[in-house]
């Protein structure tokens, strides 16, 4: 589970002084802008249609945040990644926000061995454009769920793929359990969650997320350019947590109509079996023995990335390995994090499978 490790003497403590610490040095990824350091690039989509992105909050009066109940009502933070029309006068919208990529570059080292520094975190951008105008159409819509510990933003390369060939996709944030959000009134909130959670957190993650996603598919026509979102052709992918959130949600929720799970564990309630599903893991992962048992006996298409790891299917793929070859991680933390293969490759055939399988399963009218 990609949770963070426990703080001496207090997380909050030692983020605010890895910041302080980085701001008084001038360390890259911990500024707006660094002057040096290497800055991550995402792989280029493949489709025939540039990809446009807008940021949105909800807000749902009916549930009190479950990480920081004094915030009051839980508030979702969402990326709506879509087939655009012209990209002309929008610049490429950043990955992360300044603020995003301090609190993340000052967590790096205390979640998986990422350098403190020497990476522009704030320097990568996205191949989406900020607020051009949608594609006209009635477009196929894929909700998207991270990782535990994880921000919507490691899902943009899977998200800008299935835009870029005609798909809507709705990248969700759980606020409190990611590892850094921005919320609307520019504030960045960061991550309550570290070290391995025991069965009851688990379950309040996987339980707030499907409750974060039903309040998306309830209000799916007030997100940005809902008019050219077709919601009786609804799918959603998640990774690892997100995995498990996705399957449980499409368990109650017939309006999801297929189910891409990226190594996520299947074994808190029984899959209902009347959805198509696509089962995505890698050969390295050490949760290996429990997906193969919560996975064993289900119909689903299947797939084995081989010398792989775990965030091989997420937005690390084409970072991690940049990283190594500049001599800023080392094999080991490489190996754990995307495993010693070629992740380029890997991550490639994760956006053809999720490509395939939502352009078959979701985005067929329902009849």
């Amino acid at each position: 589970m990609n949770t963070f490790p426990p703080p001496t003497p207090s997380r909050r403590a030692l983020l605010g002084a890895a910041l302080l610490a980085a701001a008084s040095a001038g360390l890259p990824g911990f500024t707006a802008r660094a002057a040096a350091g290497l800055v991550p690039v995402l792989p280029a989509p493949t489709g025939p249609y540039p990809v446009g992105v807008v940021r949105h909050a909800l807000t749902d009066p009916a549930r009190t945040d479950p990480w920081e109940p004094g915030l009051g009502a839980r508030q979702v933070v969402l990326g709506v990644v879509y087939p655009a029309r012209s990209v002309t006068g929008h610049p490429r919208a950043p990955q992360l926000t300044p603020g995003e990529a301090g609190v993340f570059g000052a967590l790096a080292p205390l979640v998986r061995g990422l350098p403190a520094a020497g990476v522009d975190w704030a320097g990568t951008l996205t191949h989406a454009h900020a607020g051009a105008p949608p594609l006209p159409g009635r477009r196929p819509v894929v909700l998207y769920t991270p990782g535990g510990g994880d921000a919507r933003t490691l899902g943009t390369g899977l998200a800008e793929e299935l835009a870029s060939h005609g798909t809507v996709v709705v990248l969700v944030d759980h606020p409190g359990e990611a590892s850094q959000v921005e919320l609307p009134d520019g504030t960045v909130r960061e991550t309550v969650l570290y070290g391995p959670p025991d069965p009851a957190t688990f379950r309040t993650m996987v339980d707030t997320r499907v409750a974060d996603l039903r309040l998306v598919l309830d209000r799916l026509g007030e997100l940005p350019h809902a008019a050219v979102m077709d919601p009786c052709r609804t799918g959603i992918a998640g990774h690892s947590a997100g995995g498990t959130a996705a399957a449980l949600l499409a368990a109650r929720d017939p309006r999801i109509r297929a189910v891409a799970n990226l190594e996520g564990y299947l074994d808190l309630e029984p899959w209902p079996g009347d959805r198509p599903l696509l089962l995505l893991r890698t050969d390295g992962f050490e949760g290996a023995a429990r997906i193969e048992r919560s996975w064993a006996g289900l119909r689903a298409r299947r797939r084995t990335l081989r010398a792989a790891n775990h965030w091989v299917l997420t937005d690390h793929a084409a970072v991690v390995p940049r990283l190594h070859a500049a001599g800023l991680v080392p094999d080991a933390v490489r190996d754990g994090l995307v495993g010693p293969g070629d992740s380029a490759a890997s991550f490639a055939a994760v956006r053809r499978e999720l490509r395939g399988f939502f352009g078959r399963e979701a985005g067929r009218a329902r009849r």
